[in-house]
């Protein structure tokens, strides 16, 4: 018996593209475009960053433990130099819990930053009088500096070399009595330039623009030269807001000791909370 022929399947109409749906297209490739790039830059990035800090805090370790067998630490003693991308020194915040710590590299290039926070090369080594500056991400690449904001006055940023342990204590930060607030952790002297004098004008945390360069002075915001007679501060600096470029977060802590290093000796500030 023969089949009935099958009608013949209908064609569907062609849709045109219209302005919208074109629109619609671009909008979603792009929002899929930025889903992969902050994954990249919150994600991929930290792992990249992770692996660098381990590379060059091994190989300081590896230094200091070379050094100390051999008890050769005059060039720790003189503070040489280090090379760009080298680390030299580790940092501290008690505030941030007892897990952070950063190997500081030399130099603040996007490869040297993406290995740990760097230091400023034309500004102090740590514990020396004058302005130690380092830089740090913020978002992705390790994030060393994320949660600089929640610093507060007289909270703790200590500074571990091959040598010595140098404690630093942060400025007043958003305080109307900014004597009492550097009483609670500065010497008496340090109070005093500190309220009305040389250093009255340095605040604990500032937002400010990427051009100004004035931050990471001697004595920041003052055209002077280094000096012996200067205090040693540490200052911070990362991007602001966090995932922008569009201003600078600045962070000053005053050195308020230094302590040599000795086997089984660590500063009661890493307790801190």
């Amino acid at each position: 018996m023969t089949q009935p022929a099958r009608p013949a399947p209908k064609k569907r109409p062609k849709t045109k593209a219209t302005f919208v749906s074109v629109l619609g297209e671009i909008f979603l490739t792009a929002g899929a475009l930025l889903l992969l790039f902050a994954f990249y830059e919150s994600f991929w990035t930290n792992i990249e960053a992770g692996r660098e800090q381990d590379r060059v805090a091994a190989s300081m370790e590896d230094r200091w433990n070379k050094d100390e067998a051999t008890g050769d630490l005059s060039n720790a003693r003189v503070n040489r130099t280090p090379a760009l991308g080298e680390a030299f020194a580790r940092m501290y915040i008690p505030a941030f819990g007892p897990d952070f710590q950063f190997a500081i590299v030399e130099g603040t290039s996007d490869e040297d930053l993406l290995a740990g926070p760097g230091r400023y090369v034309d500004t102090q080594m740590p514990g020396k009088p004058g302005n130690f500056a380092v830089a740090g991400h913020r978002v992705g690449k390790g994030a060393p500096f994320n949660d600089l904001g929640n610093l507060k006055s007289c909270d703790a940023v200590i500074v571990e070399t091959e040598t010595s342990w140098d404690i630093y204590r942060m400025l007043p930060v958003d305080t109307d009595d900014r004597a009492a607030a550097a009483a609670k952790c500065l010497k008496p002297e340090q109070v005093e330039r500190v309220t009305s004098g040389d250093y009255s004008h340095v605040p604990g945390r500032e937002i400010t623009l990427p051009g100004d360069v004035t931050t990471i002075d001697p004595i920041p915001g003052l055209d002077v030269a280094q000096a012996d007679t200067q205090e040693g501060l540490m200052t911070m600096t990362t991007c602001h807001p966090q995932f922008s470029n569009k201003e600078r977060m600045i962070l000053h802590a005053m050195l308020v000791r230094t302590d040599e290093k000795k086997p089984g000796y660590t500063p009661a500030e890493l307790n801190e909370k």
